[in-house]
Order: structure tokens, then C-alpha cells, then sequence
């Protein structure tokens, strides 16, 4: 059965602060944990109001010490931001604090809007040189050989498995080449998933770090006990979605009845398209859900993300999807 990690962008509510939204993400990890999610992981966003992840090493280790077993990891660090061998320095330490426990996904986005991407880079064209920073980071974490310069410490010789994130072919492509796990964004950019799949599944070469092509995928679920109340949890992200793509970022807003229906046509088809990979309803909606997606995708595990902005709904949503998993895996 398709294992069930969880993607946390540590969501900052309106007239909550980033020190609760912290706090709740330590919750929901431990949560997840007792529940028997595989993997928890944080994303790196900068100049958001509504994500309090934006240093996502610190708020890891802030997961990870408040934890026992769960992995838990970066979904994602955008490697152009930061120079290679300060994120081995940053996950070597991590790793030598939480053995077997950190995961490492990259991507090449910027994780913001473009100004302020200029603040965090010293130069846009780092992107370009996105697969030489992940080989040149991953030779980090191998033994120093004789000689070596330049070393990660703490990282050379640790075990910190590394993913490729994407939502387009170009992350597929070097994911394949490289022999490593792909984490593709379905959960909000799900328009090149099928052709990404293929690219990735076909174009694959084994590497020390992986012998087959390993496939994970954002999902939005929204569970609760009924598909109304479900719907109604959604529409807060459904809100976010529609600010962020005008522009307004913000925080998280509080859930409004039948906020769709009064959108003009265009917000609701973008909302359409780009938050396609949503389950959102009662506990059998969500099995219905979830099983059509695997069926249709193949994926190997799901990452899934709940924007809720009551922290409690929240929780119960991922306790209902886990009740769902467990039935799905005794009927398997």
C-alpha cells in the first residue's frame, strides 16, 4: 500500500502569529507521527505572510527534537538560494543530531516572487547551475578522500538521502539521471504530472542511492466527518490560492460558506487547474479519493498537505485520513 507522508508550510492564520503556527506544526508532527505517517516535511518560502517556514533548517530541527521516529525533512530547500556547502554543512548537522531520520528534497524555484529573489540570491542565473549544485552538494556527504580542501562539517560520510522536487520535465529529467527520488508538486502545479511521470519512470538510471524509479506526490486532502464541513475547511486554501495569484499574499483566512460560487470564471478555472489533485470531503470521499489518484498516478507514496485554518480541523483531518489508510491497507 502507497505509504502517507505529510507536507506542513507551517500556515500563519489571520490574527494568529509565527510562533504559534510553529508550536502547531510540532503538534501536528507528533500527531502525525503517533499515527503512522512516514515522513514530515517543511518548505522553504520566503516574504509569505501566511508561512512561518521560511527558515526551514531551524524549524526541521525544531520538528525533529520534538519527535522520536518520524523522518522528517526538507520539501524543499531551493538549492539556487544558498551555495552547496553551506546546506551539507546545515543537513550534516541535522543528520548528526537526528541519525536516520533527515530527509533532503531540492528544488530550483526561488520560493518566492522574483524581488525577492534578488534579495536571497546574489544573481538569478544560480538556477542555471542547478544540477551542478546538486552534484557538488551530494559529493559533500561522501567520505573525504586524501587531499580534499573543501570538506562538510559535520556532513562528509553522512546519510542524508536526497530528492529532486519539480513540477515540470526539467526536474523529472535530471531526478532520472541522477538516480534519486522524485517529489513532483501536484498539490498546486499539476499540469505536467502524467508527462512528468513518464519522463521520469522511463529515463531512469540506477544510482548507489536508489535501484528503481521511486515516485512521490503532493496532495491536497480535506478530511472531516462530513463532505460539507470538508468543503468548507477547503475553501480557506481556495481563498489563499486566489490571493497569492493576484498578487495579494497574506494570511491564512478563516473558511467561507460557498466561497466559490460568487468567483467570476477565471479565478474558477485557475482554481480548477491548479488545485485539481484536492480530496476533499467525508471519510468515504476521501477513500474514493485517494484510491483513484494511486490508481491513475502509481505513485509510491503521497505527500499530503492540509491549508486548515483551525488548527484541531487540521489534526482531524490527517486522523481521518489515517483511519482511511488503515482500511485500505487491510482491504489490499
Amino acid at each position: 500500500m502507497t505509504d502517507l507522508s505529510v507536507l506542513d508550510l507551517s500556515p500563519i492564520t489571520q490574527g494568529s502569529t509565527a510562533s504559534q503556527s510553529l508550536a502547531n506544526s510540532l503538534d501536528l508532527a507528533r500527531h502525525a507521527e503517533r499515527l503512522g505517517y512516514r515522513r514530515y516535511w517543511l518548505a522553504e518560502h520566503h516574504n509569505m505572510p501566511g508561512i512561518a517556514s521560511a527558515a526551514t533548517p531551524v524549524v526541521i530541527a525544531h520538528v525533529a527534537g520534538g519527535t522520536k521516529t518520524i523522518r522528517v525533512g526538507a520539501g524543499g530547500i531551493m538549492l539556487p538560494n544558498h551555495a552547496p556547502l553551506v546546506i551539507a554543512e546545515q543537513f550534516g548537522t541535522l543528520a548528526a543530531l537526528f541519525p536516520g531520520r533527515i530527509d533532503l528534497g531540492l528544488g530550483r524555484a526561488p520560493g518566492t516572487d522574483m524581488l525577492t529573489a534578488r534579495a536571497l540570491r546574489r544573481n538569478l542565473e544560480s538556477a542555471d547551475n542547478f544540477p551542478q549544485d546538486v552534484v557538488e552538494l551530494m559529493g559533500y556527504f561522501q567520505p573525504a578522500e586524501e587531499g580534499q580542501r573543501i570538506r562538510a562539517v559535520p556532513g562528509e560520510g553522512q546519510t542524508v538521502p536526497v530528492w529532486i522536487l519539480g513540477s515540470s520535465l526539467y526536474g523529472a529529467q535530471l531526478a532520472a539521471l541522477l538516480g534519486l527520488p522524485y517529489a513532483f508538486a501536484s498539490h498546486f502545479a499539476p499540469a505536467e504530472l502524467h508527462h512528468a511521470l513518464e519522463v521520469y519512470r522511463t529515463r531512469f538510471q540506477p544510482s548507489a542511492q536508489l535501484d528503481k524509479p521511486y515516485v512521490m506526490l503532493g496532495v491536497n486532502v480535506f478530511a472531516a466527518p462530513t463532505d460539507a464541513e470538508a468543503k468548507l475547511l477547503f475553501s480557506s486554501l481556495q481563498q489563499a490560492f486566489v490571493n497569492l495569484r493576484i498578487g495579494r499574499p497574506g494570511q491564512l483566512p478563516p473558511p467561507v460558506e460557498n466561497y466559490d460560487r460568487d468567483l467570476d470564471p477565471a479565478a474558477k478555472t485557475m482554481l480548477a487547474q491548479a488545485l485539481s489533485c484536492a480530496v476533499v470531503g467525508s471519510p468515504e470521499t476521501v477513500r474514493q479519493g485517494i484510491d483513484a489518484f494511486i490508481r491513475r498516478t502509481g505513485a509510491d507514496e503521497l505527500m499530503v498537505t492540509a491549508q486548515c485554518f483551525d488548527h484541531a480541523a487540521r489534526v482531524r483531518s490527517f486522523e481521518i485520513l489515517a483511519d482511511v489508510h488503515k482500511s485500505m491497507s487491510k482491504a489490499a
